[in-house]
């Protein structure tokens, strides 16, 4: 498999995930300092212009939740993905939270363009960043077993996307320390071998 990555975004969970299971996988860095992921090579990738992809034997796969139950389900004796409905659907709820909340409170300090088209708005949305993290770190820390994985004492697939959100925290203004579980939980996912590969391989620094 090919596996498309840029440091430092989202696409550090799926990667996080590539090494915890042991599969095999092809790095491919995808450079948005020179603006590869609007290069038309990566566009035959992702229409999208974003990361991650990976690219499998069945096709490509795009969205970091995608991506993650598809590698869950590569690795079966893991139990990545909850066999227990609710179980489940616990795990999804969080990912969702993650991705259409959090990552898009964190995009307004860089993507302001995705909404806006004034320089005054970008200035407003950007300050809000500190904010809006931190809420949603309140929310996390308050209403998430996070004892010690997300969903308690298993690990599933949304650990690594947590991992790879609260990598963004200390840049957003936000202090991870003021969020005791939360905190806990990322030093012990910095402290796994799959982090320690990814750092390794200059995809991640945590």
């Amino acid at each position: 498999m090919k596996f498309y990555y840029s440091p430092g975004t989202v696409s550090v969970a799926a990667a996080y995930l590539l090494e915890e299971t042991g599969l095999s996988y092809d790095p491919q860095l995808v450079d948005f300092k020179a603006s590869a992921q609007t290069s038309p090579d990566y566009l035959a990738i992702n229409p999208k212009a974003r990361v991650p992809a990976l690219v499998t034997d069945a096709g490509i796969l795009t969205e970091t939740g995608a991506i993650l139950e598809y590698v869950a389900s590569r690795v079966p004796d893991r139990a990545l993905v909850p066999a227990d409905a609710w179980q489940a659907a616990q795990m999804r709820s969080a990912m969702y939270y993650l991705a259409s909340t959090v990552h898009v409170n964190h995009a307004h300090k860089h993507r302001g363009h995705r909404w806006a088209t004034q320089q005054s708005s970008f200035d407003d949305m950007t300050a809000k960043v500190p904010e809006t993290m931190a809420a949603a770190c309140r929310f996390m820390e308050d209403n998430w077993p996070l004892s010690p994985f997300v969903l308690g004492e298993e690990m599933s697939v949304a650990d690594p996307y947590l991992f790879s959100i609260c990598t963004w925290l200390a840049p957003d203004g936000v202090t991870i320390d003021d969020y005791p579980k939360l905190a806990a939980h990322f030093a012990m996912m910095s402290a796994r071998p799959a982090a320690a590969a990814l750092r390794d391989k200059g995809i991640t620094r945590n």
